[in-house]
């Protein structure tokens, strides 16, 4: 009995700290920001493993067509991770779009004691923004960053500030900057903890608006396509020379901007573009290796590439489409007998461009869908919208042409009866004999 008694216990305990471990391993998945976060909301926050391919040593990476941001090559590209010092681009085409570049640079205590890698300025120091710029964006400086944040902003907070509102406008919503040099760190900000992060989308996203769409485009390009670069401090008490570290603008073909980066948080991170026979492409990677891994980002930014050169191709996928007359239910008809039906022809406008190029893969098709409605009621107006022919790759839109209808149609009244009767009336013959008056 004694024997069984043991056992018993025996069970008991083990069963007990089984469930105990259980519920220590189900607490070890919970984290707490502004609160308990259940095992069920944190498995939502895991991101899902994108088929890969191209075996990239990214952690996320991006490869994106520049002239649409449709994504071609994904790997957890939605996934929010710190990004080191490819924070700069928007640093750059912040600067470049809110302050001049003449403009007279003078280096706060906060700006000289920015850490390496620096461009080692003392407090007081003078610069023109044009200098820092190349400064931020050949040798990634740290301090210059501040300077340039400091002088456009007025803080390094309200730069931010102004980062993150352009962030907002072109539709990144997975990004948040808190530093100008891309320095990992986080805040609490609204009750919640924040940390400067992005995802590959968004990195890639930015870039296409550095290179194509921002109205500061063009001095963006001067500056990051630059190999060297040679200034002084305004007193010209000092020199310095800065190198281009986008180690694909001498040995890619095509390649014509982009921005290294690295920090102990965010690892190896890179974005970069490229250009071939009409075809821009924006790449982004992020936590693409530590140390001594510093080679990893420049062999995923070539299979990313090559894979785009490869693979993807202009063609012009617009269709001619033959149009249905559309039926115009008590509309006045043209031949004036009320039991024709009355239809009016519709199409594309003339002044509408029909070229649709778009990259494709060999295996990637077009769907187009015709939507219009079967009929109308009168009256219509020549030029009226009433449809659209919509040209769709993966479900998504790639263009919606508007239809149109090539004439209007009056609506069937009262009046246009006793027209109608009255002149079908007094055409009868003999009927002026009877009627002189008419």
């Amino acid at each position: 009995m004694r024997h069984v008694t043991k056992r018993f216990l025996l069970a008991a305990v083990f069963v007990l700290f089984f469930v105990a471990g259980i519920g220590v391993y189900r607490l070890s998945e919970r984290e707490t920001v502004n609160g308990k976060v259940t095992v069920e909301e944190k498995k939502k926050e895991k991101p899902v493993q994108t088929k890969d391919e191209l075996n990239l040593y990214a952690q996320s990476a991006v490869l994106m067509d520049a002239s649409t941001g449709r994504i071609l090559y994904g790997k957890n590209e939605d996934l929010v991770r710190p990004m080191a010092s490819t924070t700069k681009i928007m640093t750059c085409i912040v600067a470049l779009e809110y302050g001049n570049l003449s403009d007279t640079v003078t280096a706060s205590q906060k700006a000289a004691s920015q850490p390496k890698v620096h461009l080692g300025v003392y407090k007081g120091e003078t610069f023109t923004l044009k200098d820092l710029l190349y400064s931020l964006m050949l040798e990634s400086h740290n301090d210059a960053a501040m300077m340039i944040a400091e002088h456009v902003g007025g803080s390094m907070e309200e730069f931010a500030e102004l980062m993150n509102q352009k962030a907002k406008d072109l539709g990144c919503n997975n990004t948040y900057f808190i530093t100008p040099n891309g320095l990992d760190a986080k805040e609490e900000k609204d009750g919640q903890v924040k940390e400067h992060s992005t995802t590959a989308a968004d990195l890639a996203k930015i870039m296409n608006y550095c290179i194509g769409q921002s109205p500061k485009k063009e001095e963006f390009l001067e500056i990051t396509g630059t190999q060297s670069y040679y200034f002084q401090d305004l007193e010209r008490k000092r020199s310095f020379s800065c190198n281009n570290h986008n180690a694909l603008l001498h040995s890619m073909n095509g390649a014509f901007s982009g921005k290294t980066g690295f920090t102990g948080g965010a690892g190896y991170s890179y974005v970069g573009a490229l250009k071939d026979e009409g075809r821009v492409y924006t790449i982004a990677l992020l936590g693409c290796g530590w140390p001594p891994h510093k080679t990893y980002k420049w062999s995923d930014a070539r299979k990313l590439f090559q894979y785009g050169l490869d693979r993807f191709h202009y063609k012009d996928v617009f269709q001619e489409t033959n149009f249905q007359d559309i039926l115009i239910k008590n509309g006045v008809p043209p031949s004036g007998r009320l039991e024709d039906p009355v239809f009016v022809s519709c199409g594309i406008l003339d002044s509408e461009d029909k070229n649709l190029k778009i990259l494709l893969a060999e295996d990637e098709k077009v769907t187009v869908e015709v939507e219009l409605p079967k009929e109308l009621k009168a009256p219509v107006s020549k030029g009226q919208t009433i449809g659209s022919v919509v040209y769709r790759l993966n479900g998504d839109v790639l263009k919606a042409y508007p239809v149109h209808l090539m004439e209007g149609v009056d609506r069937l009244t009262a009046s246009w009866y006793v027209k109608n009767i009255l002149d079908q009336y007094l055409t009868l013959p003999g009927l002026n004999s009877v009627i002189p008056f008419l």
